[in-house]
């Protein structure tokens, strides 16, 4: 088996984990990990792409780069917003947060 296959392999054992945590948790921080798992499945498969193109590296890791700064911006605000509701409302379950509907 080559070494392209074998990423392809991680980067979609990487995206299963992630589906599963966003279908089957309804903890919010638990949600949001699984959301990090998923950007980095895509990370991987960005990198293992870049390695066998014929281009240089250097788009590929700024790509990667950009969508590593964006995954941080993701998480710094999803975790403002979760810490904001478990002081109102002492819950970080999604099912219980019913109040934040608009």
């Amino acid at each position: 088996m080559n070494e392209l296959a074998i990423f392809i392999i991680f980067s979609t054992l990487f995206l299963a984990i992630g589906v599963y945590g966003l279908l089957s948790k309804r903890n919010a921080i638990r949600i949001l990990f699984a959301i990090e798992i998923i950007i980095n499945a895509a990370n991987l498969n960005i990198g293992a792409f870049a390695r066998y193109m014929p281009y240089s590296l250097g788009s590929a890791q700024a790509i990667a780069i950009f969508v590593i700064g964006v995954a941080a911006a993701e998480a710094a605000i999803g975790l403002a917003i979760i810490i904001e509701a478990f002081r109102l409302r002492s819950k970080v379950e999604l099912d219980e947060m019913k109040e934040m509907k608009g």
